[in-house]
């Protein structure tokens, strides 16, 4: 048994354990009762703030917004279209690629006030439950979606890549810059390779794409 010498009256070091978790769960207790604190979520006053208006999925929408706000929490915060999702916040998974004007761009690193009068198209805009994209419908056939959490970035991407494609925009994968480039597995690899699927499904989202494009994976 090892005792302890306060100074005053020996104290077990047993006994001081047991008093030091005694004070921890009283503090804690202390801290749950105190009252809440004002909403983060509520607007800081002088906030500047700004009109804007796009078309989202084919309908026009004018918001007053924090001049810092993204576009993805304008789409998901203010339009209530949960589809594209958070993911990194940085750019790097690209669960957030949307489509703005016919271009995919991640839409957690562009603000909204950006982009006046944009034409933006999220995963909602592509397709129904009862009208799947093509691409949607291919990302089901062959299971390119696992989790499902980067999905939408996943189809929005792919669909701007076949558009490129189409259009005869190159990569850093095409060797003729001049030549219409092919749907390869490396041209395919290296255009969405700024979505990144933690499942590893990486394969049957190539077969996907493929299958819609008309080519063999």
């Amino acid at each position: 048994m090892v005792e302890l010498n306060t100074g005053c009256l020996p104290i077990r070091r047993r006994e001081l354990l047991l008093a030091s978790a005694s004070s921890a769960v009283i503090a804690s207790g202390a801290v749950e009762a105190a009252p809440a604190g004002p909403s983060s979520a509520a607007p800081a006053a002088g906030v500047p703030t700004a009109q804007v208006s796009m078309v989202v999925n084919g309908e026009s929408h004018t918001l007053t917004l924090d001049t810092r706000t993204t576009l993805l929490d304008t789409l998901r915060e203010h339009l209530h279209l949960t589809g594209t999702k958070k993911g990194c916040d940085h750019g790097q998974c690209g669960a957030c690629t949307v489509i703005v004007d016919g271009r995919r761009i991640n839409s957690c690193l562009t603000l909204a006030v950006m982009h006046p009068g944009a034409k933006v198209t999220t995963i909602e805009g592509l397709g129904t439950p009862e009208h799947l994209h093509p691409l949607q419908a291919a990302f089901v056939k062959h299971d390119g979606y696992q989790c499902g959490y980067c999905t939408p970035g996943q189809i929005c991407s792919a669909v701007s890549v076949l558009d490129e494609i189409r259009a005869g925009v190159p990569s850093h994968a095409t060797a003729d810059l001049v030549a219409q480039p092919l749907l390869s597995a490396p041209e395919l690899r290296e255009r969405m390779s700024g979505n990144i699927c933690r499942c590893g499904a990486y394969s049957n989202i190539a077969e996907a794409i493929s299958e819609v494009a008309g080519r063999p994976a």
